[in-house]
């Protein structure tokens, strides 16, 4: 995928008034996140394909730790506030569940998730979307409530939680004590990131001329 903002680096406003100590902190110690034990090889395998699978790295950037960030919120088995009481709790939801997707894979391709290729390792993912599934391991563990309340959601917001993939997208990160003023749709503040369109460059500026 193109990049849009191929010029921004969001990490270029860490001494900027956008961010505080706390923000520095913050972002510097989940940049710092490696992958834990948490859970066995086999298992951590299966988590990085399904990574890799549904939030592919950004191009050009450095590379997003979602696994490893996955893995930190298995480890303190923290939830979100709220559980259907279909599901168990995040570790063990995870450890079924990433069981189940081996044993998914070893079903219909004959090997495990991990070692698929990307085409196979795709089958299966539709298939839990789906709910089409045919392993026995799903019948301790709700696979709609596993993809809709634990997958997506687990390595969606750890992926989109990374510097990198906020330069990819263009987005400011946190604003404190700055804050955001041009609130509008199609505005964009001095400091914001220029959009590459029709191979060149807007920045903020000349947006906001033609923002209607």
């Amino acid at each position: 995928m193109a990049d849009r903002f191929p010029d921004y680096d969001v990490l270029k406003k860490r001494d900027t008034p956008s961010w505080n100590d706390k923000t520095r902190e913050a972002v510097e110690k989940r940049i710092a996140t490696t992958e834990s034990d948490t859970l066995t090889e086999p298992l951590r395998a299966v988590l990085r394909k399904l990574v890799d699978r549904i939030v592919p790295q950004p191009e050009q950037r450095a590379p997003v730790n979602a696994a490893a960030q996955v893995l930190e919120k298995i480890a303190a088995n923290r939830g979100d506030g709220f559980r259907n009481a279909r599901m168990p709790q995040v570790r063990e939801a995870w450890e079924r569940g990433l069981k189940a997707i081996d044993a998914e894979a070893r079903e219909r391709h004959g090997a495990g998730f991990a070692a698929l290729n990307d085409a196979s390792a795709d089958d299966v993912i539709r298939a839990l979307q789906n709910g089409d599934v045919k392993a026995s391991e799903w019948q301790n563990l709700p696979v709609d409530l596993f993809w809709n309340d634990r997958l997506i959601p687990d390595i969606v917001s750890a992926y989109y939680a990374y510097p990198s993939a906020w330069s990819a997208m263009g987005f400011g990160g946190p604003a404190s004590p700055r804050g955001y003023v041009r609130l509008q749709a199609n505005r964009r503040d001095p400091w914001e990131a220029a959009e590459r369109k029709d191979g060149h460059l807007i920045p903020a500026g000349e947006r906001n001329l033609h923002a209607k």
